[in-house]
């Protein structure tokens, strides 16, 4: 079911293509901004698993509850990094990546 999935979205070259503009969107809405940073080098980064962090690292807790609030789940970063990470894999849709830059969007524009 997952191949014919797969195919049915363009292939490996469509999904590669997709994900890829999953990812370039969140990290512009990260790159763009001073309220959100992201640690790792350009050549580095993943499609897939993006961490970001908070310019106001004391507001990580209302940030992951609120956008539970808002549907977005699981976006706590990994014990040993902290921040946030947002895990896009192929699944994931457009409008859910469009969600999550909104919701960061409106908390940067609530707590700058």
């Amino acid at each position: 079911l997952v191949f014919a999935w797969i195919k049915r979205n363009g292939g490996l070259e469509g999904m590669g293509e997709f994900n890829q503009s999953k990812a370039a969107k969140l990290y512009a809405a990260i790159d763009g901004s001073d309220f959100y940073a992201n640690p790792v080098a350009l050549d580095y980064r993943s499609w897939m698993n993006i961490p970001f962090t908070l310019a106001k690292p004391e507001l990580d807790g209302d940030f992951l509850a609120k956008a539970q609030d808002a549907g977005l789940m699981n976006l706590k970063g990994h014990r040993s990094v902290g921040g946030m990470r947002a895990s896009i894999y192929n699944a994931v849709s457009m409008d859910a990546v469009d969600s999550l830059v909104s919701f960061m969007e409106e908390f940067e524009r609530a707590n700058a």
